[in-house]
């Protein structure tokens, strides 16, 4: 599940990028000349008003937001054309693939039910971009990137504060089932002010989860899990699956992963500190090396869907490699578990 870079360079997307260097071209000259006009326009305007004794302690204010507001206006064609190449760049990696990418979307369901169930913070103002959907093996999904913000202070000091960027993840579970199951960083949903530990049941604007003890302890040290059915809970987040998550865990440097599984589909959120895909660029040299970064980056993502997901017969799909088998004392305490019927919800 990852895009072949080298054919696609020295084939049609190699070809739609050469023929890009006079857009590039006409972007930087369109930018120079604004910057220039601006500078020129702007200098008399600011030394009236640096002068005037009318603006008095609003001279540094009004200066900055004027060079702001023309640098922004130079910039406008460059953004443009760089945008322009990232959805070249990607619609060419997704097609590679089967599937389709589009720079713009609009969140549906399954954003409500990250932000209900507390995959996402509670945020003032949300964006989202870079859409890519379709089918990965023989299972239907949709992946986008969402930059969430709160408003933080107050008068002067007033800013929009980021509170999560990263993707959210939308595919079809490998079988069919009908409870709602939580998966949440470990200590998430604590006792009041955490002295009594991890809740018994989380109430989710009326439908209540309960905790739900596990085998692994490495599970435990690093997830929570909460389901209105414990014994499927147990079933869709499988023990032979914890070592893929907590690989993955460390493979995005201790980003926060966590998932719901509710009506047949499993919603993923995966923090990010960098902005993902931004595969286009004013210099042409770095058009491979953003490709491979945008193939890498999707990759990886996608391994992350498909190891939580299964088919009918529970085999975790196109995985690259198997997880490391649980520790014999475990996997005989499951086994044991499971034959006395020893699953009861931990809490109720």
């Amino acid at each position: 599940m990852r895009a072949d870079v080298n054919g696609l360079m020295q084939g049609e997307l190699g070809d739609w990028l050469a023929g890009q260097a006079e857009v590039r071209f006409a972007a930087k000259k369109q930018a120079i000349d604004r910057w220039t006009w601006g500078v020129a326009l702007m200098m008399p305007t600011m030394a009236f008003v640096w002068f005037a004794p009318w603006f008095d302690g609003w001279r540094f204010m009004l200066f900055a937001a004027g060079m702001m507001g023309m640098s922004w206006w130079g910039y406008l064609p460059i953004a443009k054309a760089k945008r322009s190449i990232k959805i070249g760049i990607n619609s060419g990696i997704a097609k590679s693939l089967g599937i389709t990418y589009e720079h713009d979307v609009e969140p549906g369901a399954e954003f409500a039910a990250a932000k209900r169930y507390g995959l996402v913070p509670r945020h003032d103002r949300d964006s989202f971009e870079d859409h890519w959907h379709g089918s990965l093996e023989g299972h239907e999904f949709g992946l986008y990137e969402a930059h969430l913000e709160v408003r933080r202070g107050s008068g002067k000091n007033r800013r929009w504060e980021t509170v999560f960027r990263g993707v959210i993840v939308r595919m079809r579970f490998g079988r069919d089932f009908g409870s709602s199951t939580l998966l949440q960083r470990a200590g998430r949903h604590k006792t009041w002010f955490g002295l009594g530990g991890k809740k018994n049941s989380v109430d989710f604007g009326g439908h209540a989860l309960a905790y739900v003890d596990q085998v692994h302890p490495a599970f435990e040290d690093v997830f929570d899990l909460y389901s209105d059915d414990a014994v499927e809970a147990r079933v869709l987040v499988h023990p032979a699956y914890v070592e893929h998550l907590v690989a993955l865990e460390k493979a995005f440097h201790g980003k926060a992963v966590r998932a719901l599984f509710a009506k047949g589909e499993v919603i993923v959120a995966v923090e990010q500190r960098e902005n993902l895909f931004e595969s286009g660029s004013m210099d042409p040299e770095k058009d491979r090396l953003l490709a491979e970064e945008t193939a890498d980056q999707f990759a990886a993502l996608a391994r992350l869907a498909l190891s939580i997901n299964q088919n009918e017969r529970g085999r975790v799909i196109a995985n690259e490699t198997r997880p490391t088998p649980l520790p014999r004392e475990d996997a005989a305490q499951f086994a044991k578990r499971r034959a006395g019927g020893g699953f009861g919800r931990k809490g109720l």
